[in-house]
């Protein structure tokens, strides 16, 4: 039952469930869980894994994620190798030849999704719709399309539609905007300094329109509109993705544990939901933190309830 799970997602600690991990999903019954290389052997092992994950909840459509973009950040390469297919490789590739660019992308993204349905794996947080710039942290870098706001949106959308087209969910990230962040926000509080007008006409407006069921909230701060939070405890931040962006589905933050964060685990969790987060997400897979994230994570409201209902119709 849906009704009964609680806001929030968890990595797991190895290629196996544990017996504690075991408990802890019966338990607490988290909304989703998020597969890393860590997690990842081989093909039967994490066919298993996945189908285990999913026999606890007796739901063939529990959300199972995966980061799985190519380039640097490849969960799958003992299965397939994308290093070379960069958001950055698919962005020139788009700039300098249009034709050549649609029939690589598809053949990538069908091939992809192909290999996640057979895992069982059903949502990838992709596409990245973060503006690459020269002078700003490389955590971004080449994960990012394009320097331009229009090829990176419109990258995004085939990239959306091709997924969907497989029934696979997609995490527009890192909404509103990490482009301009001088420093990685897993280490660090990003701080982005341009005005609001600034913001909306460029890395702000790459996220606009996006028919993705899932996006994914940046920890940076944008001094102009909210001096203190960062977007994933920001009220203001997250009004504005509602409004001026016009995301209208859920909203999960970014992992729950990075440095930009600066409050104790539980602080930034109920910040992050009084914000006006739905979903947080957890990825180390330390138990003790695994626990302070169910605790603190209310059980599904009707907004995330009817969305995933809605995300279930389309796997179907």
């Amino acid at each position: 039952m849906i009704k009964k799970r609680r806001a929030f997602i968890i990595g797991l600690k190895s290629k196996a469930l544990t017996k504690k991990e075991k408990l802890f999903l019966r338990k607490y019954k988290p909304w989703g869980v998020i597969l890393f290389s860590r997690n990842i052997q081989n093909f039967q092992q994490v066919k298993k894994l996945i189908f285990e994950i999913k026999s606890i909840f007796r739901d063939k459509n529990y959300p199972v994620l995966i980061d799985q973009e190519g380039g640097r950040v490849n969960r799958l390469n003992k299965f397939i190798e994308s290093s070379i297919f960069s958001g950055e490789y698919f962005g020139n590739l788009y700039r300098h030849n249009k034709n050549k660019f649609s029939t690589y992308f598809k053949i990538y993204i069908n091939q992809t999704a192909y290999l996640l349905n057979e895992l069982g794996i059903n949502i990838n947080t992709v596409p990245v719709l973060d503006l690459r710039r020269n002078k700003t942290s490389s955590i971004i870098g080449d994960r990012s399309y394009s320097s331009s706001k229009k090829n990176v949106s419109k990258i995004g959308d085939i990239c959306i539609e091709e997924f969907n087209k497989s029934k696979i969910g997609t995490v527009i990230k890192h909404i509103p905007g990490h482009g301009l962040a001088k420093v990685d926000s897993h280490k660090k509080t990003p701080i982005v300094k341009n005005k609001l007008s600034y913001l909306l006409k460029n890395d702000f407006s790459a996220f606009k329109k996006k028919k993705s069921f899932f996006a994914m909230t940046a920890h940076v701060i944008y001094k102009n509109i909210d001096d203190k939070y960062t977007a994933t405890h920001s009220s203001k931040i997250i009004k504005l993705i509602r409004k001026k962006i016009g995301f209208k589905n859920i909203i999960m933050s970014d992992d729950i544990s990075m440095k930009a964060l600066k409050y104790s685990l539980k602080v930034n969790i109920l910040k992050a939901l009084s914000a006006g987060c739905n979903l947080i997400l957890h990825c180390n897979a330390n138990y003790s933190e695994m626990r302070i994230v169910a605790e603190n994570s209310p059980l599904l409201d009707k907004f995330i309830i009817k969305k995933t209902s809605q995300f279930y119709n389309f796997l179907s």
